[in-house]
């Protein structure tokens, strides 16, 4: 999953107005920001495989120090303890790190171990089982998730009109069809998995920042006292 992360993260910000917008919705890719790193340091692995659909194009060879379960709660615990000055801001970010493994469980291929090196995977596997129709599916509930947090937040006065398109705009990105990921899986190593490892990174970092920026802009649209005539 990948937008989907971002849209549970919309919502739950829309769902709790006062917690800080950055350790949600950075908080909801942090599993895959670490994932990045670890690639690109070769801690993880990954496999090109133009086969391996509906658009990440590798196989998830071994991501246990950051997607197993064990390591998802663990790091979502060093995330929330980030923000411990207010223990209810602690305890959303952690939730919104956590939720990442919970909303990938369905989809990835058995690829989530309980622990790094576990025999034992997690996964139901719908990118394997139903491939472009897992896309869409995907995308079914970000447009849930998103029509959800803009009546949630249109009854506060917030329009959140730009961050719904940076949703759009990357769920289009990231199709069978558009992925760079594609691309990258012709690559020789190592240089295939270095790229993907950097572009699951940014892929995560960037938009959770751009999010964060335009959803407080928003806000404080909201906040902003109207012009006498």
């Amino acid at each position: 999953m990948y937008v989907g992360h971002l849209a549970i993260g919309l919502a739950l910000k829309a769902r709790y107005p006062k917690t800080p917008t950055l350790p949600i919705l950075v908080g909801v890719g942090f599993l895959d920001i670490l994932d990045g790193l670890f690639i690109v340091l070769g801690w993880n692995q990954v496999t090109p495989n133009l086969l391996a659909g509906p658009y990440l194009f590798f196989d998830l060879t071994f991501i246990d120090w950051d997607h197993s379960l064990l390591a998802a709660v663990l790091w979502s615990a060093v995330w929330g303890c980030l923000f411990l000055k207010e223990k209810r801001v602690a305890l959303m970010a952690f939730v919104a790190s956590f939720s990442h493994f919970i909303a990938d469980w369905p989809m990835h291929n058995s690829d989530l171990a309980l622990f790094p090196y576990s025999d034992a995977h997690l996964g139901f596997g719908l990118w394997g089982k139903l491939g472009t129709l897992s896309w869409v599916l995907e995308g079914l509930f970000v447009a849930a998730l998103m029509t959800y947090a803009w009546f949630v937040s249109a009854r506060r006065g917030v329009n959140l009109l730009w961050p719904c398109v940076v949703l759009v705009l990357s769920f289009i990105n990231l199709s069978p069809w558009f992925s760079p990921m594609k691309h990258v899986a012709t690559f020789g190593e190592p240089t295939a998995h270095l790229v993907h490892g950097v572009l699951v990174t940014l892929g995560f970092l960037i938009p959770g920042l751009l999010l964060t920026w335009l959803i407080n802009r928003a806000e404080r649209r909201q906040t902003l006292p109207t012009p006498s005539a």
